[in-house]
């Protein structure tokens, strides 16, 4: 039996729709988002440090590093701006807001992409009541790494500062408490953003997966194995020297803007040749811990990277890395058992000042100021085929840009609302100009850079400007030099911190 014409042409018209839709879809990339948590500028191999991270560098010689990228410089408030795209005072930010906006995860649903989240949300409700269609990992903050919850039979309690909220996908749990004892949360993570890559492999739509990692915040814990790596390579050489080498390479790499000196260390802080001989180990262990959980979390991401590659999805997936914020400089013991060691459930120590110091390499300050040691982070963009391999740019960028670019790259409208740049064209080579301001508020901190101009302050203390293009690392006030800047830019911020946004 023969089909009528107008049969056969329609079923022709409907198979060449089909098959151009299928080829539409499969030009869509698929979006791999990982942040870390706390971690300095200058730590991981690419951008200068001498932690090992095969895996990290293997996307910046393959991909592109940024020379200067924002953040956010507090955790709850990157990802504020991260997942909506809006500046934090637009949409909230705590362990408890409602985003007054759209998260990426809601904006790539609708957009046609599989949505799966893993790691730290740090907001109130759930990553899925707001766009994720998978999600694991802690909804609140910090957490224990070995056991984020109650004592486990036989085992003692775990050190907190409390108990933490965690969710599955629906389900939430206060207190999580897991069963096994081998448990540690960057592997916890990595373990479900695996089983989700392997659970939605043969789907046709492109997925975006959002990994949120808790290293190498606090409370340093990491094995006995991997700190024996990094034991007594930190006490040979302590924070000053550190820091010295750090900066070498970083030279070496191209990873700094022009212009940059290396800010002298906090005058706050000792030298190293003026600790004691006996306090050397201590601080020694802090650093190596540290370096371990980097060393781990890099490993980790390595296992992303083979998932990706045995699937069959690396060649259309664009990966960014980021951190959150600058290293923290808190400085204590909340360890409930004197001397329990990291890769125990009683220990609760922090990276402190001295080290956190060395780990924003070139750049004064930490987390919670809006210097650049606070806000600044290496940030790594990997696609195959599309970014050139071993590039470095200058292009300026924000979290505020992540929300425009995954819609560009979804195919999906970039509405008038997102005050962020689309980092597309960046990606690609091609140059092209941001929308300034980029401003900062965070408790007593704030700032804002116009172009080359930098306005900062902290607490009580009066607004200091500063050229970035001439003094990257903010060692010149010129402030007194040119009052006229200053004003112009405190109102630019004043306006904007009144403005409460749609």
């Amino acid at each position: 039996m023969r089909f009528p014409l107008f049969l056969s042409i329609v079923i022709c018209f409907c198979l060449v729709m089909f098959s151009d839709a299928c080829a539409a879809e499969a030009k869509r990339p698929n979006i791999v988002l990982i942040m870390c948590d706390d971690m300095g500028f200058s730590d991981i191999g690419c951008y200068g440090g001498e932690v090992d991270t095969p895996n990290l560098d293997k996307l910046a010689t393959g991909g592109m590093r940024f020379r200067t990228f924002y953040n956010n410089a507090k955790c709850e408030h990157t990802r504020a701006s991260l997942l909506t795209g809006r500046w934090w005072h637009h949409v909230g930010a705590s362990a408890s807001v409602v985003y007054k906006a759209p998260t990426f995860g809601e904006r790539l649903r609708e957009a046609g992409y599989r949505t799966l989240m893993v790691g730290k949300w740090h907001a109130g409700q759930t990553p899925y009541q707001r766009g994720f269609d998978r999600y694991y990992g802690l909804t609140d903050g910090c957490c224990n790494f070995w056991n984020p919850g109650h004592a486990r039979p036989g085992e003692p309690e775990p050190a907190k500062k409390r108990v933490r909220r965690w969710a599955i996908d629906a389900e939430e749990f206060l207190p999580f408490t897991p069963d096994s004892k081998d448990f540690y949360t960057t592997d916890a993570f990595t373990d479900h953003a695996v089983e989700y890559l392997e659970t939605y492999k043969e789907e046709e739509q492109p997925f975006l997966l959002y990994v949120a990692y808790t290293a190498p915040h606090y409370p340093l814990h990491a094995s006995e194995e991997d700190i024996a790596k990094y034991r007594g390579k930190y006490g040979e050489i302590g924070w000053d020297k550190l820091r010295e080498e750090r900066f070498a390479r970083q030279n070496k790499l191209g990873v700094l803007p022009k212009n940059v000196r290396l800010s002298p260390r906090d005058p706050v802080l000792p030298a190293w040749d003026e600790i004691a001989e006996q306090e050397r180990d201590g601080w020694d262990l802090r650093m190596a811990t540290y370096a371990a959980m980097i060393d781990r979390m890099d490993r980790n991401i390595g296992r992303i990277l083979q998932k990706l590659e045995a699937i069959g999805k690396a060649d259309n997936t664009v990966i960014f890395f980021l951190s959150d914020n600058g290293a923290c400089d808190e400085s204590s013991d909340r360890s409930t058992v004197k001397g329990s060691m990291p890769w125990e459930v009683t220990s609760y120590l922090t990276q402190g000042r001295n080290w956190a110091n060395a780990s924003n390499t070139p750049y004064r300050k930490y987390k919670t100021t809006d210097y650049e040691g606070g806000t600044r982070t290496p940030m790594i963009a990997w696609w195959p085929n599309e970014i050139k391999a071993g590039t470095i740019t200058d292009q300026p960028g924000h979290l505020i840009d992540f929300m425009p670019t995954m819609l560009e790259l979804a195919g999906a409208k970039i509405t008038d609302e997102l005050p962020g740049h689309s980092l597309v064209e960046t990606l690609s080579g091609s140059a092209n100009e941001r929308a300034w301001p980029i401003y900062w508020q965070f408790g007593k901190a704030q700032a804002i850079r116009d172009h080359d101009w930098k306005l900062v302050k902290l607490g009580k203390g009066d607004w200091e400007l500063y050229d970035l293009s001439q003094d990257p690392t903010e060692l010149n006030d010129l402030a007194k030099e040119h009052p006229e800047k200053v004003e112009e830019l405190d109102a630019k911020w004043q306006a904007w911190w009144k403005d409460r946004g749609k």
